[in-house]
């Protein structure tokens, strides 16, 4: 008996985890700019895959049917592992909106960097580091700068938990955009660079919106408590999920898949879906 009840134990505490990895949120917000000059755009935000061909993700995403699809980072692990699944789910990602893409932490770390990023160029995505692009969306122009933080190597996690890290100047990217149009959209991965890192942080600079992941979530997100942990922000991070300013906003993903730590607790994997439409 004592055997039975251990072996059921095990068997509904996997299941709970599976359950907790695989129950896809979908969250919805929705924005007004004035840089909204046509019809409304539906902008689908994906983020921290690490290598999970998220069969679910795929058909939410087809069933939306956004106008412009962007993957802020970690598209795959820092394994490099299903490369070619992962190319292959990107190919039916691109058939459904265009998609830009940025390099997380995990792909900074990889050897064949270089080599992946044209590879998923021929596949499709739109590769933006540190560079800016502009597409035409339903009457609108959409601008949007890609940034590439290189901040990924784990003693960095340690400095900047620490306040020793020192963060690029990223600015001229910044003062680049200012010499565009339209509904100015950037991709970052640390959703922390937003706020927290002095006279070098994103908010000050004019555009629309940023999109960012990395965070997962904070892993575990526990009643009353919120999210637990974060790479970089440490315990109880501030920038790990939801929205955060007016004009510029953030808006950070918690994520689709997961990298070390295996499991999420009550923070299930999130698609975000934003309408920005004209401001009234």
């Amino acid at each position: 008996m004592p055997y039975f009840v251990t072996a059921l134990a095990v068997v509904l505490l996997f299941a709970f985890c599976f359950y907790q990895n695989n129950k896809l949120d979908i969250t919805e917000y929705k924005i007004q700019s004035e840089n909204i000059t046509g019809k409304s755009i539906k902008i689908a935000h994906l983020s921290d895959f690490h290598s999970k061909p998220f069969k679910k993700v795929l058909n939410e995403v087809k069933k939306a049917e956004p106008n412009l699809i962007v993957i802020t980072g970690d598209y795959i692990n820092d394994k490099c592992k299903n490369k070619e699944k992962m190319l292959a789910y990107g190919k039916e990602l691109v058939q459904t909106a265009p998609v830009f893409y940025i390099s997380g932490n995990h792909e900074r770390r990889l050897k064949n960097f270089d080599g992946l990023m044209r590879e998923l160029r021929e596949m499709g995505f739109n590769v933006l580091l540190n560079e800016i692009s502009q597409i035409k969306i339903e009457g609108n122009t959409v601008t949007i700068l890609g940034l590439d933080e290189k901040q990924g190597g784990f003693d960095d996690y340690l400095k900047r938990m620490k306040g020793t890290f020192e963060y690029g100047d990223l600015s001229r990217y910044f003062k680049e955009l200012d010499l565009y149009g339209g509904f100015k959209i950037v991709l970052s991965h640390f959703p922390e660079n937003f706020e927290s890192i002095k006279e070098l942080n994103y908010s000050q600079y004019n555009f629309d919106l940023q999109l960012s992941g990395h965070a997962h979530g904070g892993q575990f997100i526990l009643p009353f408590i919120g999210p637990v942990f974060s790479p970089g922000q440490g315990f109880f991070p501030k920038y790990a999920r939801g929205e955060k300013g007016t004009r510029p906003k953030l808006i950070i993903s918690r994520g689709l898949g997961n990298s070390e730590f295996p499991v999420r607790l009550f923070n299930h994997p999130e698609i975000i879906f934003i309408t920005a439409g004209k401001k009234e």
